[in-house]
């Protein structure tokens, strides 16, 4: 693990959110297609029509006098999510891990009725967790069996890997690990630890935790050294895939591992946030530079994520790469 400063991160190509914005957001997203990111059903929907790996649908609930529909769709399933389709920052998330008599019971062990589970829906559904309070639609999905491999470097919480993909070619990646800091969420800014991955082999490069490089995760004590993610070919190409999906050119793919179903997407952004670069010790831009200058892009999504592995992989942490 190493330290780097602002100015160096600048000399490594750091993109700022106002070029974001303008040099690649805007001019490579049509705003068209943003509903099928920002509505998680939409995702969902042209997920499954792709045949890409993604926890699977079991209900939707679009209407208040719909919600009375839902204990018949519960019945045949012991374990589920329930999850507003235009929520954010895992809010209205409501996780169900078994069945105690009549009784649901959450991750926790807390045992909620099905008056309560109805009763959440019907808050999606007024748009309590959307964006905006927008009226919203109440998704049911399978319950996704995280494989056990990251245990040691997330604290009450699931790790997802964030992959940055533009037109098509992922171009960086990180992991966003939970801690005791950040209530076992993956969130950045609340203090989950962000661990930059090498491109190449799916091994930790560097980890930050509020912006500052931690060696050891703050509340296992696991050394994010020895951090290596399985199926790695795998989760590149799937995030790869995410272009065909959606035709949005700069987007973040959100990848979970299921132990028996191998990596999965879990959600799509089509505005990305750039803590990615401080979690990797480098910037985005010669990368998207490199990208921008292929004179023939139009190539599978296998050679896509070959091509993001022979360019982008490999590079000693504590030196910019002379290919970009």
């Amino acid at each position: 693990m190493f330290f780097t400063t602002p100015s160096k991160l600048r000399e490594r190509g750091m993109l700022g959110m106002n070029r974001r914005n303008v040099a690649y957001i805007s001019r490579y997203n049509d705003r068209r297609y943003y509903p099928l990111v920002d509505d998680k059903l939409k995702t969902k929907l042209v997920a499954e029509k792709a045949q890409a790996s993604t926890p699977k649908l079991l209900g939707v609930v679009e209407h208040q006098f719909q919600v009375k529909t839902l204990p018949s769709i519960l019945e045949l399933y012991s374990e589920f999510v329930i999850k507003p389709a235009q929520g954010s920052q895992g809010k209205g998330i409501l996780v169900i891990t078994g069945h105690d008599g009549e009784y649901y019971l959450k991750p926790s062990g807390e045992r909620v009725s099905q008056a309560d589970i109805t009763r959440h829906a019907s808050n999606i559904l007024s748009g309590l967790y959307s964006l905006g309070g927008k009226p919203d639609v109440a998704m049911v999905e399978s319950l996704v069996h995280f494989d056990s491999v990251f245990d040691d470097f997330s604290y009450e919480g699931v790790p997802d890997i964030r992959v940055i993909v533009f037109k098509g070619f992922p171009v960086m990646a990180m992991m966003r690990v939970s801690t005791k800091a950040s209530d076992g969420k993956a969130n950045l800014h609340q203090g989950a630890v962000g661990v930059g991955i090498d491109l190449a082999t799916g091994k930790a490069l560097h980890a930050v935790q509020y912006d500052r490089p931690v060696s050891h995760h703050p509340d296992t004590g696991a050394h994010f050294a020895e951090l290596a993610v399985p199926h790695w070919e795998r989760i590149l190409q799937l995030a790869a895939s995410s272009y065909e999906m959606t035709r949005l050119g700069y987007i973040g793919a959100d990848i979970v591992l299921d132990v028996h179903k191998g990596p999965m997407i879990l959600e799509l952004n089509a505005r990305p946030g750039l803590a990615v670069q401080i979690a990797n010790g480098t910037g985005l831009l010669p990368r998207l530079r490199a990208i921008e200058t292929l004179s023939h892009p139009d190539i599978s999504v296998e050679e896509r994520a070959s091509y993001a592995v022979t360019q982008f992989g490999g590079r000693p942490p504590d030196e910019p790469s002379s290919r970009n």
